[in-house]
């Protein structure tokens, strides 16, 4: 089975400049990235203020609801809600999804964060798809991935395939060792390291060679910081590449990710 997935935080549909509406221009870029499942963060759910002043260029729908159209699956889970509206994480899919549940991992009032797992019936086979956004203080992050490996290790039976995909925050690349550890996956841009060679791939898992790391995503226009992750578990990464260019630099403040995945 062969997946091609992305993991895109969308900065809640509207440009970082003037609050001005990106909506049907992200559903338009999503489409073209013909993925089977994509994993996004800052969706927003409702916003009231925005859907007033923008009435021509805002979708009656919620902004998942908008970009899974007729033809796609979808689930949504409220992080952050206010009076005027909502937003959180979401998860597009080709595939069924046969069960979504929201956790929260705030770690205090200022940040308000989930882990969004849905398990999505890719043919025959269940993947547990683990969408999440962590914090912008390290202590925080940490928690969350303690907790991310909590929820992984309770919720996905062993030997299961797992994607866990989203916006780590994570710029100095302090958690991929954790997870890689409690849960024995990798994350994609680790795979094309290992087609230097095996020797060449255990020195750098060893600590002997350069450290490993992700690929640049923020800001779009010029991505200096590794914020975006996909890590993975059960599949073999086939290609991973961050999405660059205009188009990308005006829709958000993030670039997302897309890899083309093959069940081991």
């Amino acid at each position: 089975m062969k997946l091609r997935i992305a993991t895109y935080n969308i900065h809640k549909g509207v440009s970082t400049i003037g609050s001005r509406p990106r909506v049907h221009a992200l559903k338009q870029a999503l489409s073209a990235l013909e993925a089977d499942v994509i994993f996004l963060q800052e969706v927003q759910g409702r916003h009231d203020l925005l859907a007033l002043k923008h009435a021509a260029n805002w979708p009656s729908q919620s902004q998942h609801e908008f970009f899974a159209g007729e033809d796609k699956h979808c689930a949504y889970g409220v992080n952050a809600v206010y009076d005027h509206g909502h937003h959180g994480n979401a998860l597009v899919s080709s595939f069924p999804i046969a069960s979504s549940r929201n956790q929260d991992v705030s770690d205090h009032a200022y940040e308000s964060r989930g882990i969004l797992h849905c398990v999505v019936q890719c043919n025959d086979v269940d993947v547990h798809c683990y969408v999440v956004h962590l914090g912008l203080f390290a202590g925080s992050r940490k928690r969350q991935t303690d907790a991310l490996v909590d929820a992984v290790s309770s919720s996905a039976p062993p030997g299961a395939p797992v994607i866990i995909a989203g916006d780590f925050n994570d710029w100095n690349n302090k958690l991929s060792d954790t997870l890689r550890a409690g849960l024995g996956v990798t994350e994609v841009f680790d795979e094309n390291l290992s087609r230097r060679g095996f020797g060449t791939y255990l020195r750098l898992l060893s600590g002997r060679g350069p450290k490993i790391q992700p690929a640049r995503t923020f800001p779009a226009a010029m991505p200096l910081l590794q914020l975006d992750r996909i890590y993975v578990r059960g599949f073999k990464v086939a290609s991973a590449k961050v999405m660059h260019g205009i188009l990308w630099s005006r829709l958000s403040d993030h670039a997302p990710i897309v890899a083309e995945l093959e069940l081991a």
